[in-house]
This record gives structure tokens, C-alpha cells and sequence, in this order.
């Protein structure tokens, strides 16, 4: 299911103005669950995978209104700490990044809070949206979305980073619908804004 070399990275996406595909990052620490929640999303089933040494892609549609259909090329990269320093080269021009989260792992919280504000405030992502995933919610010693929220200081991301913490599950698909919808709303608004100040700037 597509490990592949972690030094290819994916062309910078051109601009889509019509939104026919929008290209979203994955990241988050390893055993996180970023690539089954993708494979959740692709296949609607849940498959144990391995450890990521590279990255994955895949093209998921995604219903996100009433009768419309929208592509997400989605790129889930590897989480182990060799591999962080790669992400910004996959977040570069993305449309959208998903961070995911364990939530049953309250002791690496600290360590995922330091990587989201970092990849989030890096020159080239101020601005793109964020959604939170906090993932393995299936499970009694998962924390709750509130508690994430808190532990990863997420409303202490810019004020110009627009971000939403979604609760979700892997194994049960739960969650994910409504994440990937907020998303898709945050990177509207982000885009209407970016043509709004542009037509000002003529």
C-alpha cells in the first residue's frame, strides 16, 4: 500500500481555484493511526498497517454537501522523529493539513503539541488550515476532544491559522466524515478570502 521513498516529494500542487482536487498533508507522531484512518477513508474498512518509512498517497472522494463530491489527494507521511524534519516538504502549498493524534497517549501529548506548532508555523504553512484528528476514540482510555484541545494548546496556534479538533476512530470510521467536511469548509473560506484580497490588490 504504497511506502515509497521518503525523498520524493510531491510536486507543489497547482493553484485550483475550482476545487475539482484538493491536496491535503497527514502527519502527526508514528503510531499516531494517520495511515488507517487514510485506508479507513479509502477502503471504509479498517486494515492494520506497519509503520510508515516513507509515505503513502491516495485519492479519496469525499461527500461534503448535498449532492457534491469532492477529491482530496491525500499524502500520509511517516511519524517517526528521522522523518519529521520531511514533512514541510509535503506541506509545501498544500491545501490542508491533518494532524492526528493519539488520544489514548496522554504522555506524548506534549511531544505532538511541540510538532503541530511547529510544522503550523512554519513560513510556508501560516494560514493553512488545520484539523485535529483525535484519533482512537474506540477506546475507554482515550481522552476527551475537550482535554486534546487543551493539551495540545491548539487555540494558541496564529490567529490566521484556521483549526478544528475532531474526535474520530480508525477502527470504527467515526468522526471522520465530519472532520474531513470541516476541513473542506475551512480551505473554502481560506480560498474566497485569498480572491477577495487579491481582486483588492489591483
Amino acid at each position: 500500500m504504497g511506502n515509497q521513498l521518503t525523498d520524493m516529494a510531491p510536486a507543489a500542487p497547482s493553484f485550483l481555484p475550482n476545487l475539482q482536487c484538493l491536496h491535503v498533508v497527514v502527519v502527526g507522531l508514528d503510531s499516531a493511526g494517520k495511515t488507517s484512518l487514510l485506508y479507513r477513508l479509502k477502503l471504509k474498512e479498517f486494515v492494520k498497517t506497519i509503520p510508515t518509512k516513507g509515505f503513502n498517497a491516495e485519492k479519496i472522494k469525499v461527500a461534503v454537501a448535498a449532492a457534491r463530491t469532492v477529491n482530496f489527494q491525500v499524502w500520509d507521511v511517516g511519524g517517526q522523529e528521522k522523518l519529521r524534519p520531511l514533512w514541510k516538504s509535503y506541506t509545501r502549498r498544500t491545501d490542508g493539513m491533518v494532524f492526528v493524534v493519539d488520544s489514548a497517549e496522554p504522555e506524548r501529548m506534549e511531544e505532538a503539541k511541540v510538532e503541530l506548532h511547529k510544522i503550523s508555523r512554519t513560513s510556508e504553512n501560516q494560514g493553512v488550515p488545520v484539523l485535529v484528528l483525535a484519533n482512537k476514540q474506540d477506546l475507554d482510555s482515550a481522552s476527551p476532544v475537550a482535554e486534546v484541545e487543551k493539551l495540545l494548546a491548539v487555540r494558541e496556534l496564529s490567529a490566521h491559522t484556521p483549526s478544528h479538533v475532531q474526535s474520530c476512530s480508525a477502527v470504527d470510521g467515526r468522526g471522520l466524515q465530519a472532520g474531513l467536511e470541516k476541513l473542506y469548509e475551512m480551505i473554502l473560506k481560506r480560498r474566497k478570502t485569498m480572491k477577495r484580497n487579491g481582486n483588492r490588490k489591483r
